[in-house]
């Protein structure tokens, strides 16, 4: 697995991390991955993993991958407690993301060094540290805003990596969870990644997450500067929800489900190539 983000990071691409909480958005980004040959990274948050089932996904995920061949890795994101990873490591998610980002900046350092030895007595490959406060929430926002305080700072950036042994690091830089209900773009800091980029980018991944809300310009210019891996979950429930709002509206009468899903799935999908094509993954597999 990581060879796969190190060919990212050597020729300048980034791999999509898409969330799930059914097997309608599984089965639409596998089918994306697959039409692009792309590798893919699929997530789940607690409460995604709570409601599909963290058990569910990994066999679910297993036989996708016995199907397509196609390297797909399966992400616990924004894990929060040590019981919640400790639960995935258990049951075989390949990448872990913990995210200490509330907690002060040694407690932060404490907790994933923590987390980090854990999981390589397991084996896990892939442990993703945060820092920085990212703001928001997977949905539509009317307004936020990034203060200076919340971007990630670039030598505590170079202090956390070393103390932590994480193998990559989700920064802020004016990125923000969900997006903007008036379709406005967050002011993306590429002056400050590049400066974090330099002190920990040979290192480490470093991760984007609120790829929703990004403008495709930034997202290209962010790859350029270091960033290896890029989440994406809104634009997702968005596609979702209008499809099947429109699906139901169109045929009241229909209640068979597998004729009702299809369009949705179509319209998670078409975001997710989308995704795949800006970020430069297609026929990296």
């Amino acid at each position: 697995m990581l060879n796969i983000f190190k060919k990212a990071q050597e020729n300048k691409y980034a791999i999509g991390a898409f969330n799930v909480s059914n097997l309608e958005q599984v089965k639409a980004i596998v089918q994306a991955a697959q039409n692009l040959q792309s590798p893919v990274i699929i997530s789940t948050s607690e409460g995604e993993s709570n409601f599909i089932g963290k058990k569910q996904i990994r066999l679910i995920i297993d036989a996708y991958k016995e199907q397509t061949g196609l390297p797909i890795i399966l992400h616990l994101d924004h894990g929060k407690s040590f019981e919640a990873i400790k639960e995935a490591i258990e049951i075989g998610y390949d990448s872990i993301h913990f995210d200490g980002s509330k907690l002060s900046f040694e407690e932060n350092i404490e907790e994933t060094k923590k987390i980090v030895d854990f999981a390589r007595e397991k084996g896990i490959k892939n442990i993703e540290g945060e820092l920085g406060y990212l703001r928001g929430g997977s949905n539509i926002h009317k307004t936020i805003e990034v203060k200076p305080e919340d971007l990630t700072n670039s030598k505590q950036a170079e202090e956390f990596v070393n103390k932590t042994g994480v193998d990559s690091l989700a920064i802020v830089i004016g990125n923000i969870h969900g997006i903007s209900k008036s379709g406005e773009s967050p002011h993306i800091f590429l002056d400050r990644l590049e400066e974090i980029n330099k002190v920990v980018g040979d290192e480490i991944g470093l991760v984007l997450h609120g790829g929703s809300g990004i403008k495709e310009e930034d997202i290209e210019k962010s790859i350029q500067l270091g960033i290896i891996k890029i989440n994406v979950n809104t634009e997702l429930r968005v596609a979702y929800t209008e499809s099947l709002k429109k699906s139901l509206q169109d045929d009241p009468d229909r209640v068979t489900p597998y004729k009702i899903m299809p369009p949705v799935v179509e319209a998670v999908q078409k975001v997710v190539e989308d995704k795949i094509k800006i970020f430069g993954s297609n026929n990296k597999s």
